[in-house]
């Protein structure tokens, strides 16, 4: 006899797909979307950047290795909840201290299983992302939808996750300075710099310029993080004080933020990009590397063109602009993780690149 289902998600347009909770036995309203990786799940519960975001996992089974200690991107993970075919709860793993189900029950975060994730993910594709509550199995449609229909999403995603005060994560026999903007990062972004003899200093996002300058950076690097990045005017002005004085870096948001301070607009894709194997081409070797992403925001071409910065990648699926550059400033940044591991070296020398311009050198 099967088990009857005890939880259910409503999308704005009235549909319904039913099946069993795990997790936070809560309800949650959140944008929906679909991440494309075969595995890293702990990586994304414990991403910032899906900090009011409902994920969809494509790939068929999640849990399977548990959770374990050394693999967090962030100490409180922060989102929305999670949609999977099958849920795993005895996971085979040498390594594991919890289940998926048992950090999510201690975050407050809701996830379901059993449903057709295969159907929900191509009316993302068709439809675009949009809003989504997982609920009760019983709750009233009507009411779902109309309670969907009438909530917004927060702007405050940056300000929620940021750190509220510095913190330093230290190497041994350091030989460069790096502060790090802190909209969202995760934490294998300063084990990277950490690897490369950085001493990393982690800062808020509305860090002020005086606050910087006191630090003696060699370089200034700008995480990655959730939401619109119109919303973060903050950190838009501290990028147009202090470009041209340090070596700058941008990662996913990092990147949205430079192309702001320089005068591009950015817009929101239809599904975005959440996932592996995303082939982005380097204009000026003409290599492709195999990216790892998590993005719903893109830099306008058009606007782009009437700044100081130079496109240097492109996605080869959707052209979208994946890096930029500008050689005067000594400032760059991407659209995708290099510290992902994708590929899993394709994009390491971009860290290198960071180095030689913290070294004085092109």
């Amino acid at each position: 006899m099967l088990k009857k289902c005890d939880r259910k998600i409503v999308l704005e347009d009235g549909t319904e797909y039913y099946g069993y909770g795990f997790g936070a036995k809560k309800e949650s309203i959140c944008e929906l979307v679909f991440n494309t990786s075969m595995v890293g799940y702990q990586e994304i519960i414990s991403d910032p950047s899906y900090t009011y975001q409902m994920v969809v996992m494509t790939y068929p089974l999640i849990g399977n290795y548990g959770i374990t200690d050394e693999d967090y991107e962030t100490k409180q993970p922060t989102i929305g909840g999670m949609i999977v075919r099958e849920y795993n709860d005895q996971p085979s793993n040498f390594r594991y201290t919890k289940t998926l189900s048992e950090i999510l029950e201690e975050n407050n975060i809701p996830a379901i299983q059993g449903i057709d994730t295969r159907k929900l993910t191509r009316s993302i594709r068709d439809f675009g992302s949009r809003k989504v509550l997982i609920t009760d199995a019983d709750t009233n449609l009507e009411d779902a939808i109309k309670r969907v229909k009438e909530y917004n999403i927060p702007t405050d995603a940056v300000s929620k996750v940021s750190s509220k005060k510095k913190w330093y994560s230290r190497t041994a026999n350091p030989k460069y300075n790096v502060v790090a903007v802190d909209c969202g990062i995760k934490l294998n972004i300063v084990r990277s710099l950490n690897k490369k003899e950085c001493n990393v200093t982690v800062v808020p996002y509305n860090v002020t310029a005086e606050e910087i300058e006191s630090l003696k950076p060699d370089g200034v690097f700008f995480s990655n993080g959730p939401g619109n990045p119109e919303d973060v005017t903050e950190t838009i002005e501290l990028i147009k004080k202090i470009k041209g004085k340090y070596p700058i870096f941008g990662i996913c948001l990092g990147h949205q933020l430079i192309s702001l301070a320089y005068g591009a607009k950015t817009y929101k894709l239809k599904f975005g990009h959440r996932g592996g194997n995303h082939p982005v081409k380097n204009l000026s070797t003409g290599k492709i590397e195999i990216t790892s992403q998590n993005h719903g925001y893109a830099v306008d071409e058009a606007s782009l063109k009437k700044t100081k910065l130079e496109v240097t990648h492109i996605n080869l699926l959707d052209k979208t602009i994946e890096g930029v550059e500008n050689k005067k400033d000594r400032i760059f940044s991407v659209q995708y993780h290099p510290e992902s591991a994708p590929g899993p070296q394709d994009s390491t020398y971009l860290f290198d690149k960071f180095i030689n311009l913290m070294k004085g050198e092109e």
